[in-house]
């Protein structure tokens, strides 16, 4: 997760992931374990359906901490 840290292009929250899936611009995806179990599986579906796999995180907190954020968030992703 020290990548997304570091990363100067990511998206990040559920629908800036979406987004970024849906343009192909997505290389790694990062997703809470602990997310709502409907957005959990449909941002699951939608990284494997863009030929990804997850990186499951343990917390939305450590999630949005490693992004620079002060709150959770749902996922992440680094982008080309």
């Amino acid at each position: 997760m020290n990548e997304l840290t570091a990363a100067a292009k990511k998206a990040v929250g559920s629908k800036a992931v979406l987004r970024a899936l849906k343009a192909g611009e997505a290389v790694r995806v990062y997703i809470a374990s602990d997310t709502d179990m409907f957005l959990y599986q449909k941002m699951v579906r939608a990284v494997e359906e863009a030929g990804l796999r997850p990186v499951k995180v343990p917390t939305g907190k450590e999630l949005g901490k490693a992004c620079g954020l002060e709150i959770g968030c749902a996922a992440a992703a680094l982008l080309k």
